[in-house]
């Protein structure tokens, strides 16, 4: 349910998706992580986690893949790498815990999403070696 909008959102801001994958997983060395939703265009990349109800171990958990992406698809490097949470419930202190991580939080509204980043919002870029 997410997909749709999401892809919406995104493009309305600058990221012109073009492929969509969900459930993507990688298994390098030690190294395993799956990412549940991976939007791509040709410059950037959002990863989001979607979950039912979001918590605070979600989003730690994402970051620390955010952290690892690169090394884990390094086929996608020289793209710009953003998260995002999205959850049918998403508790406003979760939420804002989210949003001062530099994720994208997006949160479901019947048939379209909310997402309450505003106008000043700066997303983390995630790197190489972890966050520029």
């Amino acid at each position: 349910m997410v997909r749709p909008a999401a892809v919406r959102w995104f493009r309305e801001r600058g990221i012109d998706v073009h492929e969509v994958h969900r459930d993507v997983e990688t298994e390098r060395g030690e190294l395993e992580m799956e990412i549940d939703l991976l939007m791509v265009d040709d410059t950037d990349i959002v990863a989001i986690e979607v979950k039912s109800k979001l918590t605070q171990a979600d989003v730690d958990q994402h970051i620390d893949r955010l952290r690892n992406f690169h090394r884990g698809f390094p086929h996608y490097k020289g793209l710009r790498v953003f998260g995002a949470v999205a959850a049918m419930v998403v508790p406003r202190e979760v939420g804002r815990y989210a949003y001062r991580k530099g994720l994208f939080v997006l949160s479901q509204n019947g048939d379209a999403i909310s997402v309450p980043n505003d106008e000043g919002f700066k997303p983390v870029e995630w790197v190489q070696e972890g966050v520029q």
